[in-house]
């Protein structure tokens, strides 16, 4: 099928349907996928904040993706305080544009808070089937256990309503000084969740520039508990004299992918997939609205990182 009848029949598929099946995941929602021939790569809207959302599902699609990661939170497409109105206007947006909504990324951190829970409930009422949480800090007033245990708290009541709701939180491991840089202390926060409601979106470049060498333990650690992944790649270089992790495209840095890969099939973990491209792209990294490089390069990079995933994952 060519680029221009694919994208025509996609296009009326998502239209008259609202919804296309995915590929390389289960159809039960809280349920890793045995099938590993093919990964669900999905868009980091961030990425494409310089486009409306018709546009960027459009170029979604036209570039190979299965759907967009779509940002929901502070300075995002969507802003949480306007869920209500503005998210379904946007997955309605995404859809004409070719594309579909599986994914969101919020601030979304507690149960009690009734603009989080709009956002929740919009989203699982839309469709939206996984959404990644707000990262938590440690406080300067208690210790760091007893932060731990407050943050389970908050986990374990996110959970019970995503239970009510039908929809599946993450908390994605991050690398610096937040709750979670260290996979122990997701695990930590994740042990009195409701199964299945809330998990880790397993981030392996955090994970390799924290972990270092210890990367994979922290993986079987944590590998019952992921529902999303995110893929980038970095290597160590020195900015201004100082020793930093710096962004680089799929396959050019330090990650390994092959290693990696091997062990999620091994695990038979398959599932959504949201792509991240966080190095020098004009400020489409940064999900900047004005960038300062052609919009086709930004595009040229996004069908590269992408090729490059699905080749890495069956090389694997």
């Amino acid at each position: 099928m060519s680029s221009i009848t694919r994208r025509s029949f996609t296009k009326q598929a998502a239209l008259g349907i609202g919804f296309i099946p995915l590929l390389g995941f289960s159809n039960n929602l809280f349920e890793n996928e045995s099938n590993t021939d093919t990964l669900s790569i999905h868009l980091f809207s961030k990425h494409l904040q310089f486009l409306n959302l018709e546009q960027a599902g459009e170029k979604a699609a036209e570039l190979g993706f299965q759907g967009l990661d779509l940002t929901v939170r502070p300075k995002g497409h969507v802003l949480p305080e306007t869920v209500i109105e503005d998210l379904p206007k946007a997955i309605a947006d995404i859809k004409k544009g070719g594309s579909t909504c599986l994914m969101m990324t919020t601030a979304v951190e507690d149960a009690a808070n009734q603009t989080d829970v709009n956002v929740l409930k919009t989203a699982a009422q839309l469709g939206i089937k996984y959404y990644r949480a707000n990262w938590f800090k440690y406080s300067e007033e208690r210790t760091m256990e007893a932060d731990l245990e407050y943050y389970q708290q908050k986990i374990k009541t996110l959970s019970l309503l995503n239970k009510q709701l039908g929809i599946s939180g993450c908390y994605q491991n991050h690398a610096g000084r937040s709750v979670g840089a260290s996979i122990w202390e997701i695990k930590k926060i994740l042990e009195q969740a409701e199964p299945g409601y809330f998990g880790t979106q397993y981030d392996i470049r955090h994970a390799m520039v924290e972990g270092g060498l210890s990367w994979e333990n922290g993986l079987k650690l944590i590998k019952s508990s992921i529902n999303t992944i995110v893929l980038k790649d970095y290597k160590w270089g020195q900015v201004n004299g100082v020793w930093k992790p710096i962004n680089v495209p799929i396959g050019e840095g330090m990650v390994n992918f092959k290693k990696y890969f091997s062990l999620l099939k091994a695990y038979k973990i398959n599932v959504p997939v949201s792509l991240h491209l966080e190095y020098d792209l004009g400020g489409a990294e940064k999900g900047k609205k004005e960038i300062t490089i052609e919009k086709k390069e930004v595009y040229k990079a996004m069908k590269k990182d992408l090729v490059a995933v699905q080749r890495l994952w069956q090389e694997a």
